[in-house]
Protein backbone atom coordinates (compact mmCIF):
# COMPACT_ATOMS: atom_id res chain seq x y z
CA UNK A 1 0.00 0.00 0.00
CA UNK A 2 1.13 3.43 -0.63
CA UNK A 3 -0.36 6.43 0.80
CA UNK A 4 -0.19 9.64 -0.60
CA UNK A 5 -0.52 12.34 2.58
CA UNK A 6 -1.45 15.42 0.57
CA UNK A 7 -4.15 13.47 -1.11
CA UNK A 8 -5.58 11.51 2.03
CA UNK A 9 -8.32 12.66 4.85
CA UNK A 10 -5.62 13.92 7.78
CA UNK A 11 -7.77 11.80 10.14
CA UNK A 12 -6.26 8.53 8.57
CA UNK A 13 -3.09 9.88 8.13
CA UNK A 14 -3.02 10.82 12.20
CA UNK A 15 -4.79 6.65 12.53
CA UNK A 16 -1.69 5.51 10.80
CA UNK A 17 0.87 7.66 12.02
CA UNK A 18 -0.15 6.78 15.89
CA UNK A 19 -0.30 3.03 14.71
CA UNK A 20 3.05 2.67 13.75
CA UNK A 21 4.97 4.90 16.05
CA UNK A 22 4.53 2.94 19.35
CA UNK A 23 4.87 2.37 22.01
CA UNK A 24 4.71 5.82 22.41
CA UNK A 25 5.41 7.35 26.15
CA UNK A 26 2.95 9.57 27.95
CA UNK A 27 3.74 12.79 29.28
CA UNK A 28 1.34 13.50 32.32
CA UNK A 29 1.45 17.70 32.25
CA UNK A 30 0.35 19.69 34.33
CA UNK A 31 -0.06 23.64 34.06
CA UNK A 32 -1.21 26.38 35.76
CA UNK A 33 -3.42 29.36 34.54
CA UNK A 34 -3.00 32.47 35.10
CA UNK A 35 -5.73 32.64 36.91
CA UNK A 36 -4.71 29.83 39.14
CA UNK A 37 -6.60 27.04 37.67
CA UNK A 38 -4.64 23.47 37.58
CA UNK A 39 -4.65 21.48 34.37
CA UNK A 40 -3.31 18.15 33.55
CA UNK A 41 -3.43 16.23 30.53
CA UNK A 42 -1.60 13.40 28.55
CA UNK A 43 0.28 13.82 25.64
CA UNK A 44 1.32 10.88 23.97
CA UNK A 45 4.03 12.80 21.39
CA UNK A 46 7.06 12.71 23.87
CA UNK A 47 10.39 12.38 24.14
CA UNK A 48 14.13 13.62 25.52
CA UNK A 49 15.88 16.52 22.65
CA UNK A 50 18.96 16.50 24.98
CA UNK A 51 20.82 15.25 28.52
CA UNK A 52 22.73 18.46 28.28
CA UNK A 53 21.15 20.25 29.52
CA UNK A 54 18.28 17.87 30.31
CA UNK A 55 15.35 18.84 27.90
CA UNK A 56 11.82 17.39 27.13
CA UNK A 57 9.70 17.68 24.27
CA UNK A 58 6.22 16.97 23.45
CA UNK A 59 3.73 18.05 21.05
CA UNK A 60 -0.10 19.05 22.16
CA UNK A 61 -2.28 19.25 19.06
CA UNK A 62 -4.68 21.60 17.44
CA UNK A 63 -8.35 20.76 18.43
CA UNK A 64 -10.54 19.89 15.35
CA UNK A 65 -12.43 23.35 15.92
CA UNK A 66 -9.03 24.99 15.39
CA UNK A 67 -8.07 25.89 18.88
CA UNK A 68 -5.16 25.44 20.79
CA UNK A 69 -5.36 22.90 23.91
CA UNK A 70 -5.17 24.26 27.37
CA UNK A 71 -2.14 23.03 28.40
CA UNK A 72 -0.24 24.77 25.50
CA UNK A 73 -2.42 27.83 26.44
CA UNK A 74 -0.85 27.75 29.88
CA UNK A 75 2.89 26.81 28.49
CA UNK A 76 2.84 30.41 26.67
CA UNK A 77 1.72 32.43 29.45
CA UNK A 78 3.92 30.97 32.51
CA UNK A 79 6.33 29.55 30.61
CA UNK A 80 6.86 26.39 32.77
CA UNK A 81 5.59 23.18 33.49
CA UNK A 82 5.97 19.42 35.37
CA UNK A 83 6.05 16.68 33.15
CA UNK A 84 4.63 13.56 35.75
CA UNK A 85 5.50 9.96 34.13
CA UNK A 86 2.59 7.39 33.85
CA UNK A 87 3.62 4.09 35.69
CA UNK A 88 0.27 0.95 35.54
CA UNK A 89 -1.22 2.52 38.93
CA UNK A 90 -2.25 5.59 37.67
CA UNK A 91 -3.12 4.74 34.22
CA UNK A 92 -7.07 4.63 34.61
CA UNK A 93 -6.86 8.32 36.21
CA UNK A 94 -4.78 9.63 33.48
CA UNK A 95 -6.87 8.70 31.08
CA UNK A 96 -9.96 10.44 32.69
CA UNK A 97 -7.48 13.61 31.91
CA UNK A 98 -7.27 12.99 28.64
CA UNK A 99 -11.23 14.31 28.33
CA UNK A 100 -12.08 17.17 26.66
CA UNK A 101 -13.21 19.89 29.46
CA UNK A 102 -13.35 23.49 30.16
CA UNK A 103 -10.41 26.05 30.89
CA UNK A 104 -12.12 26.35 34.45
CA UNK A 105 -12.00 22.70 34.56
CA UNK A 106 -9.33 21.31 37.88
CA UNK A 107 -8.41 17.69 36.40
CA UNK A 108 -6.76 16.89 39.04
CA UNK A 109 -10.20 17.25 41.06
CA UNK A 110 -12.00 15.28 38.33
CA UNK A 111 -9.63 12.47 38.08
CA UNK A 112 -8.67 12.15 42.23
CA UNK A 113 -5.27 12.95 41.50
CA UNK A 114 -3.13 14.53 44.14
CA UNK A 115 -1.30 18.06 43.77
CA UNK A 116 1.50 18.63 45.36
CA UNK A 117 3.52 21.73 45.05
CA UNK A 118 7.20 22.24 43.23
CA UNK A 119 10.05 23.42 44.33
CA UNK A 120 10.78 26.05 41.46
CA UNK A 121 7.82 26.32 39.12
CA UNK A 122 4.36 27.01 39.92
CA UNK A 123 3.00 24.21 38.00
CA UNK A 124 1.96 21.19 40.53
CA UNK A 125 3.56 18.01 40.45
CA UNK A 126 1.30 14.84 40.56
CA UNK A 127 1.88 12.70 43.88
CA UNK A 128 1.06 9.43 42.71
CA UNK A 129 3.16 9.96 39.60
CA UNK A 130 6.64 7.87 40.37
CA UNK A 131 8.83 10.85 38.65
CA UNK A 132 7.67 14.42 38.42
CA UNK A 133 10.44 16.68 36.23
CA UNK A 134 9.99 20.08 36.65
CA UNK A 135 10.76 22.10 33.48
CA UNK A 136 10.96 25.89 32.08
CA UNK A 137 10.15 26.68 28.75
CA UNK A 138 12.51 27.25 26.18
CA UNK A 139 10.98 27.16 22.82
CA UNK A 140 7.57 26.45 21.01
CA UNK A 141 7.77 25.32 17.68
CA UNK A 142 4.69 25.70 15.80
CA UNK A 143 4.45 23.13 13.24
CA UNK A 144 0.92 23.44 12.06
CA UNK A 145 -1.54 26.11 12.60
CA UNK A 146 -4.29 23.28 11.14
CA UNK A 147 -6.60 21.51 12.89
CA UNK A 148 -4.34 18.23 13.57
CA UNK A 149 -0.97 19.82 13.34
CA UNK A 150 0.53 20.66 16.21
CA UNK A 151 3.64 22.70 18.29
CA UNK A 152 6.23 20.90 19.56
CA UNK A 153 7.27 22.51 23.44
CA UNK A 154 10.55 21.96 24.57
CA UNK A 155 11.41 22.53 28.01
CA UNK A 156 14.34 22.42 30.34
CA UNK A 157 13.91 20.16 33.29
CA UNK A 158 15.28 22.21 36.43
CA UNK A 159 14.29 19.67 39.18
CA UNK A 160 13.58 15.76 38.58
CA UNK A 161 11.81 13.99 41.97
CA UNK A 162 12.03 10.60 41.86
CA UNK A 163 10.70 7.80 44.27
CA UNK A 164 13.59 6.57 46.38
CA UNK A 165 11.36 3.06 46.29
CA UNK A 166 11.90 2.15 42.31
CA UNK A 167 15.86 3.14 42.00
CA UNK A 168 18.15 0.89 41.02
CA UNK A 169 21.31 2.40 41.69
CA UNK A 170 21.66 5.89 40.23
CA UNK A 171 19.22 5.07 37.69
CA UNK A 172 14.99 3.96 37.58
CA UNK A 173 14.54 -0.07 37.93
CA UNK A 174 11.69 -0.13 34.77
CA UNK A 175 10.45 -3.35 36.76
CA UNK A 176 9.32 -0.83 39.64
CA UNK A 177 8.62 1.93 37.43
CA UNK A 178 5.78 -0.18 35.95
CA UNK A 179 5.30 3.04 33.51
CA UNK A 180 3.13 2.55 30.42
CA UNK A 181 2.92 3.58 26.81
CA UNK A 182 0.05 4.41 23.95
CA UNK A 183 -0.07 2.48 21.08
CA UNK A 184 -3.22 3.36 18.39
CA UNK A 185 -6.59 4.21 19.41
CA UNK A 186 -7.83 3.10 22.76
CA UNK A 187 -4.58 0.63 23.24
CA UNK A 188 -1.56 0.84 25.84
CA UNK A 189 1.30 -0.88 26.22
CA UNK A 190 2.96 -1.82 29.58
CA UNK A 191 6.87 -2.36 29.52
CA UNK A 192 7.22 -5.21 31.31
CA UNK A 193 8.41 -7.58 28.18
CA UNK A 194 11.87 -6.36 27.38
CA UNK A 195 14.93 -7.76 25.70
CA UNK A 196 18.61 -6.79 25.57
CA UNK A 197 20.63 -5.96 22.51
CA UNK A 198 24.36 -4.64 22.94
CA UNK A 199 25.69 -1.77 20.92
CA UNK A 200 28.31 -2.95 18.37
CA UNK A 201 32.16 -1.80 19.95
Amino acid sequence: MIVDPTSADPREIAKLLTSVVLPRPIAFVSTLSLEGVPNLAPFSYFTVASSTPPVLCFAPIVRRDGTKKDTLLNIEATREFVVNIVSEDIAAKMNVCSGEYPPDVNEFAVSGLTPVASDLVKAPRVRESHVNMECRLLQIVEVSSKPGGGSLVLGEVVRFHVDGDILKGDTVDPGKLRAVGRMGGATYARTTDRFDLERPK
